[in-house]
């Protein structure tokens, strides 16, 4: 494995600044088609309605499938250019123009906007396909196809916006989208409860990037990507100083935690399996996730004049990465199981990022390999539910490989490949970022020795939890419980429109990282983006952090195997120890975030109604009583009486000479 330093030794020694060149003609104006194909697939099926029912799931594979071809052309014809004219900007008008704020709306095309293009459209077509097949029997097909494009359309704007406005749109359509399909059989209560905690978790999320906007506005003067991050790479000219660069680096820090699933807003990443299985897929693999990863390597010049937001974006990392590590090795339910295992590779690929020029392409490459093997796992797991009759429940499993031999094989390479067992992908992704993990940082060396025993050890986790549902799933000894109708258990291999998508990404979690790490190709793609800067040396030499991380990888895989394919594995979960426990409920967060954020926000919510009630409206209906009883007790005296009327005159005129008299005495 080629060290650092080799794989940048033909990079130029400083960051990249490309010119953004604007495109007047040519085939790189009808780029807009990326995200308006499938957005117009959504409206046509959600519009059409039941009369779509029929064909509506082909016209979404084929928005999918026909923007992933616009994708490719794009990315060929880019290649063909010069590196440091890879950058491009595709006007598409004047958005808004109100005094001196001023934004226009437009595509940017560079390596790291169509590396995001080609994995959202490539994984997200086979996810259609599969959905094909899996979502047959459901009355709501169609309306699942129109969410799933809305998804990839909404991704596609995100990764693909100039300005951080015209993302935030695209990064609220994923949140929409994620929110629709999560609670897509909402008539189940948890599922809608579901839905409804991924979405608040993803406002606060917002909130950040709304700040982040501001700041941004106040002190560049604009929103778009030239402007903010130009301004970025010297802010001293541009006058703005540390402190706003850190906190525009914690704003946009917190938006990516949210839509990322990072510590501290992880919460409801597990809840999200609510969905119907290629939502999860979908999800975790190549949308939704991905963009808190990709917004901090997009925004890397506000981080790296900012040194303390880019500490905290490290620190995040490593806290996710052994947080979902820990949740994965408890949870028994293999959905939940693998939504830990996002959690925690999204840690190691915003570790990456947080390290700056030398850990960007490294946090990009184990995306998109991470993209292939987690969506092929997922897939697995609806396969192994669609012949499980829908039991997610692993303890409930095993000896499916003899059943299930083309979701074994499939899930297996995908399993090999998050081990990062060479020459699988993910051994050229992840070691990367443990070796970067080690690398000091401004001579700091605790750093380099903290965070990168961080990223060593969740290699190790890793390997025990993921081979731990492996074996619990496909070894081992049959397990099964009866079907829901109380008839017996029978696996079946899935149909082919579902097992072609998952032997694809099948070959991409074998080969695709050799491909991409090859002559140091995938670094120098992305270097006219994420540019680099000198470095020095791991605290420990490459060779030895390989053997240090197989050797952990190993240790972790043999625990698992004589834990659950040699040993009897019990039905009922034992009790376990303290930390298997709170493992078990996620290591307690719902718990922490209800006492820290929901109960005191009820408390806070009631003292309001409380003192709205007793004060403010207190004080305006005890004003309205006060007059109520006044003109109760005036009208008392209308009698209707002539005679009372002719007294009350007469004791007036009385009292009137009384005081006449005695003011003149």
């Amino acid at each position: 494995m080629h060290t650092l330093t080799a794989l940048a030794a033909s990079l130029p020694a400083d960051t990249l600044a490309p010119a953004t060149e604007t495109v007047q003609a040519g085939i790189f104006l009808v780029t807009p088609l990326l995200v308006g194909l499938p957005l117009a697939s959504a409206a046509v099926l959600l519009l059409l309605g039941r009369r779509a029912d029929r064909w509506g799931h082909w016209l979404g594979v084929l928005a999918s499938s026909a923007a992933f071809v616009f994708g490719v052309v794009a990315f060929l014809r880019l290649v063909e250019r010069p590196s440091d004219q890879r950058t491009l900007l595709v006007p598409i008008g004047t958005w808004i123009d109100a005094g001196s704020f001023h934004v226009d709306a437009g595509i940017r095309l560079d390596p790291l906007s169509l590396t995001f293009v080609l994995l959202v459209t490539f994984v997200g077509s086979l996810i259609h396909v599969y959905s094909v097949a899996y979502m047959d029997h459901d009355r709501d097909r169609r309306r699942f196809f129109a969410y799933l494009n809305l998804f990839v359309a909404a991704m596609l704007l995100l990764v693909l916006a100039d300005s951080y406005l015209l993302l935030f749109v695209g990064w609220e359509g994923v949140g929409l989208a994620s929110y629709l399909l999560i609670g897509f059989w909402n008539h189940h209560t948890p599922y809608a409860v579901a839905a409804k905690k991924a979405f608040v978790a993803n406002r606060v999320g917002d909130v950040g990037l709304i700040v982040a906007m501001g700041l941004m506005f106040a002190h560049f003067g604009g929103l778009d990507f030239e402007t903010v991050l130009g301004g970025a790479a010297d802010p001293a000219l541009a006058g703005v100083s540390e402190g706003t660069m850190t906190a525009i680096g914690l704003m946009l820090l917190l938006a990516a935690c949210g839509k990322s699933a990072q510590f501290p807003l992880q919460s409801w990443l597990g809840d999200a399996m609510a969905g119907p299985t290629p939502v999860s897929a979908l999800i975790h693999a190549a949308t939704m996730v991905t963009a808190g990863v990709y917004l901090i390597v997009r925004s890397g010049a506000v981080f790296e004049a900012a040194p303390d937001a880019q500490l905290v974006v490290v620190i995040v990392g490593a806290i996710t990465l052994l947080f979902g590590a820990i949740v994965g090795c408890a949870k028994d339910d293999i959905k939940k199981a693998l939504a830990a295992s996002t959690m925690s590779q999204i840690g190691y690929m915003v570790l990456a990022a947080g390290l700056g020029p030398v850990g960007y392409a490294f946090a990009i490459f184990h995306l998109v390999t991470h993209g292939f093997f987690k969506a092929g796992m997922f897939l697995g797991a609806g396969s192994v539910m669609h012949g499980m009759d829908d039991q997610v429940d692993m303890r409930r499993f095993g000896g499916l490989a003899r059943y299930m031999k083309v979701t074994w094989l499939t899930f297996m390479m995908g399993w090999l490949a998050i081990l990062g067992i060479p020459p699988f992908s993910g051994f050229f992704s992840k070691d990367k970022i443990i070796e970067a993990a080690f690398i000091p940082t401004d001579g700091q060396e605790w750093r380099a020795w903290v965070f990168g025993g961080v990223a060593l050890l969740g290699a190790g986790v890793t390997a025990f939890y993921m081979s731990r549902l492996f074996f619990m799933t496909f070894e081992g000894d049959r397990r099964w419980s009866a079907r829901k109708d109380g008839s017996e258990q029978h696996p079946h291999e899935s149909p082919a429109l579902m097992t072609w998508p998952m032997i694809i990404l099948a070959v991409g979690s074998v080969g695709l990282g050799l491909v991409l790490a090859t002559g140091s190709r995938f670094v120098d793609w992305l270097s006219p983006v994420t540019g680099h800067a000198e470095h020095g040396e791991p605290v420990l030499p490459a060779g030895v952090l390989m053997g240090l991380t197989l050797g952990l990888v190993v240790v972790g895989l043999v625990l698992a195997w004589r834990r659950y394919a040699v040993s009897t594995v019990p039905v009922v979960p034992p009790v376990g120890t303290a930390l298997t426990r709170a493992a078990r409920v996620d290591l307690y967060q719902d718990a922490v975030n209800d006492a820290l954020l929901v109960e005191p926000g009820e408390h806070l919510t009631r003292s309001l109604v409380f003192a709205d009630r007793t004060v403010v409206d207190g004080a305006v209906t005890g004003v309205a009583r006060v007059t109520v009883g006044l003109g109760s007790l005036f009208r008392r005296a209308q009698t209707g009486y002539v005679r009372t009327y002719a007294a009350t005159m007469l004791a007036g005129l009385v009292v009137l000479l009384v005081v006449v008299l005695a003011v003149q005495s």
